[in-house]
């Protein structure tokens, strides 16, 4: 007989400001047999290239996940009735020592028997997180939200920092070139090759103003058409939302989703074969009243939604 799934504190008998702050109020992963999902973070921001405080993210995220509930109804899914989801505490990286952390990370990410859904952390954490989802479905799909492409090749001659990691994966051939996307992009560049080396790499593009134009509904058509049902990970830079609604984000841009924009979006992705996530550089020192700590809680909420939407009730 399957187990019953062990679901969040019930908010009647415990405050939600009350008691462990876990994802959701959800039970720890030591606390249960086993996870379908693993809510993981990963305190690391030593890749940034302006604003640090990336590695306080998780922390933020979970406590403003404490209003959370356990019904979706965008999604019209109870995902902790569907999947056993529980939070797996952080995984320690070394703060001084870049290459280091990106193998130790790989390697964590890799012993989880358990889907993963990440927060970071500064965007250098997606690159281990592919590697280890490769390793197990082989090149993979991805759909980038984000204000900038992160495909730029160095730093001051650093190959692993937040703006590289989709370069290098490119290059390592843990992507799928044929279904690359990436969503919300907007700014400054450093000129019109920064572009055109994106499109070389194989990546689409469609901008926060491709967003504002085409519509939600034509946005998820044209990236589920390129997506396909190839194995697939989500790679969310909490700077694709505008400042209005993420301040509190290392690399803020002027002119960008609405935190609306982006579930939708997601929501769209409803039934692909998502395999992996993450929610990465939220930095709550520049945030307030807990803004963007709160969206990005929602965007992971999503993101295990989407995961138990794969499962039959």
């Amino acid at each position: 007989m399957t187990q019953q799934p062990r679901g969040p504190v019930d908010s009647s008998r415990t405050p939600r400001f009350a008691g462990f702050a876990t994802f959701a109020r959800l039970p720890r992963l030591d606390e249960v047999e086993h996870a379908d999902v693993a809510v993981v973070g990963v305190p690391f921001d030593s890749g940034v290239s302006y604003r640090p405080g990336a590695r306080f993210g998780p922390s933020a995220v979970r406590e403003a996940s404490r209003l959370l509930r356990p019904y979706n109804p965008g999604l019209d899914v109870s995902p902790f009735e569907r999947l056993q989801v529980a939070d797996a505490g952080d995984i320690a990286c070394n703060p001084f020592n870049i290459g280091e952390a990106v193998e130790t990370l790989q390697d964590a990410a890799a012993a989880f028997d358990s889907r993963l859904v990440t927060i970071g952390g500064d965007h250098t954490i997606a690159l281990p997180l592919l590697r280890a989802v490769a390793a197990k479905h082989g090149p993979v799909a991805l759909l980038h939200f984000d204000a900038h492409l992160d495909t730029w090749d160095a730093y001051f001659g650093a190959e692993y920092t937040h703006g590289t990691p989709f370069r290098r994966a490119v290059e390592e051939g843990i992507l799928d070139t044929e279904a690359l996307s990436h969503v919300g992009i907007r700014g400054p560049l450093y000129g019109r090759r920064d572009l055109e080396e994106d499109r070389r790499l194989g990546f689409g593009i469609l901008t926060s103003r491709d967003v504002m134009r085409m519509g939600v509904d034509e946005v998820v058509d044209a990236l589920r058409q390129r997506i396909g049902d190839r194995p697939l990970y989500i790679s969310v830079d909490i700077d694709v939302l505008d400042p209005a609604h993420a301040p509190g984000t290392g690399t803020p841009e002027a002119g960008g989703l609405t935190s609306r924009e982006l579930l939708e979006i997601l929501r769209g992705m409803a039934g692909a074969n998502l395999v992996g996530a993450d929610v990465v550089e939220v930095a709550p020192a520049y945030d307030h009243a807990e803004i963007t700590s709160i969206a990005a809680s929602h965007v992971a909420y999503d993101l295990v939604s989407l995961l138990a939407l794969k499962e039959k009730p």
